[in-house]
């Protein structure tokens, strides 16, 4: 199993800055799993968390710590996850190779 998982600049910097706008940041990262469901069977869920887990894979970039569990790790393979700030909204997106196609909001998917 890879845990080749990429965090882009912008991402890490709104990571960062959501956490620091809490009131207790020890410890806190970005959990990002992929569970089923969405419209297109794989839906990514994006939480605030502290616990980690004995499986769970950790990654850095700057002061931002993602969280991936073990399950989704495959998922996720490849994928760099990114921070979109446009006219239309702001929102966390995932960049995805594994993906064969992708609901219009990005935020499920379906395999090949």
């Amino acid at each position: 199993m890879s845990d080749n998982f990429r965090i882009s600049a912008s991402a890490a910097a709104r990571i960062a800055e959501i956490i620091e706008a809490q009131n207790e940041t020890e410890g806190l990262a970005l959990r990002v799993a992929v569970n089923a469901g969405g419209c297109n069977g794989f839906q990514y869920q994006f939480k605030l968390d502290r616990q980690q887990n004995e499986d769970d894979q950790i990654f850095e970039q700057g002061q931002a710590r993602v969280i991936v569990d073990s399950a989704s790790l495959p998922l996720l393979e490849d994928a760099e996850l990114d921070f979109i700030d446009k006219l239309m909204g702001a929102h966390f997106v995932v960049h995805n190779p594994n993906a064969a196609s992708a609901c219009g909001c990005g935020s499920s998917f379906s395999l090949a």
